[in-house]
């Protein structure tokens, strides 16, 4: 199976709990076995990839700005397209742009998705059941790329793929093993940097450092 095989169900589940106007965001970056794989919550119509017009890659985050402060302050982005990325407008980025900051997402061996690939409107938190319909693609995703270290943003995304209660400020820098399909992953909880979570984007970043620093141990 590839990724590519999956599209076909997000899309249906688009149709489902998104937005009748707006296109699924799939996922992007390093899909053969890169160093993470972090994993948000839903798209929103702020990443201009949503719209039906749009003919380039549906990947997480195209037309923002502040997530890419998380990626390169951790060292995981060049200086030279994070400055362009400040710099234009979000209706500035091109197709051949958004290809540009994938290649450097590639380059340096990560992969963004988010459990739920169902873009809506606006930010509104969704309903545990709408994520747990994308839990069993989420892990097809993970056997599929093959990640070292599995990041979960959140409460809500971690306590849902890792089938416990999670509260990410008793967790930090912890360590959950899960078995997908017969093999073992290593996955951590991490605050939510962006959004309401935006005053914890520093937390989030002193623990992913943490995590780079330690191999995932």
């Amino acid at each position: 199976m590839k990724l590519e095989d999956l599209k076909y169900e997000y899309d249906k589940l688009q149709e489902k709990y998104g937005a009748k106007e707006l296109d699924s965001i799939y996922n992007g970056g390093c899909t053969e076995n890169p160093d993470f794989c972090f994993v948000f919550m839903n798209p929103t119509g702020r990443n201009i990839a949503s719209s039906k017009e749009w003919k380039g890659r549906k990947s997480p985050w195209i037309g923002t700005k502040n997530i890419w402060d998380l990626f390169y302050r951790l060292n995981l982005m060049d200086e030279e397209i994070y400055k362009l990325i400040k710099f234009i407008k979000p209706n500035e980025w091109t197709e051949e742009f958004a290809d540009v900051v994938y290649e450097d997402v590639k380059k340096h061996k990560y992969f963004i998705t988010n459990l739920g690939k169902c873009t809506q409107l606006d930010a509104r938190i969704l309903p545990n059941n709408v994520y747990e319909e994308y839990l069993e693609l989420l892990k097809k995703e993970i056997e599929i790329i093959n990640p070292k270290v599995i990041i979960l943003f959140g409460n809500q995304v971690s306590s849902i793929v890792l089938k416990e209660k999670i509260s990410v400020s008793e967790c930090r820098k912890k360590m959950f093993e899960r078995d997908i399909n017969g093999k073992t992953y290593k996955f951590y909880s991490v605050y939510y940097p962006v959004g309401n979570g935006r005053i914890n984007i520093d937390k989030s970043i002193e623990d992913i450092r943490y995590i780079q620093e330690n191999g995932g141990k």
